[in-house]
């Protein structure tokens, strides 16, 4: 079994910054994919950013060129750097890794942006 555990959520002004970490612990053979999900209220979850093993990452329109999804694989955590949050950055925001070919995800933080 796999765990992840988030932090670095927080509340903060629009314009402002926040970095999420994400670190997996448990019986660790290989982490491939990892990637951000958030879920605002009343919506579906969304994907937010990928990266593969090898660094390979991916980002929904709207947050390219403000967010940076990152990962130590030494450490087996990825982290997200975000900047210029918006309003409609505000959710809850899910870590996920896919460990051999199970997925795993972790329990959530919250990020909440106030105008």
């Amino acid at each position: 079994q796999v765990q992840l555990v988030e932090s670095g959520g927080g509340s903060v002004q629009a314009g402002g910054s926040l970095r999420l970490s994400c670190a997996a612990s448990g019986r660790i053979l290989r982490i491939n994919d990892m990637a951000w999900y958030r879920q605002a209220p009343g919506k579906q979850r969304e994907l937010v950013a990928t990266i593969s093993r090898g660094g390979t990452t991916k980002y929904v329109d709207s947050v390219k060129g403000r967010f940076i999804i990152s990962r130590d694989n030494a450490k087996n955590t990825a982290y997200l750097q975000m900047v210029s949050l918006k309003p409609e950055d505000t959710g809850v925001y899910y870590c996920y890794a896919l460990h051999l070919a199970s997925d795993y995800w972790g329990q959530g933080t919250q990020v909440t942006v106030s105008s």
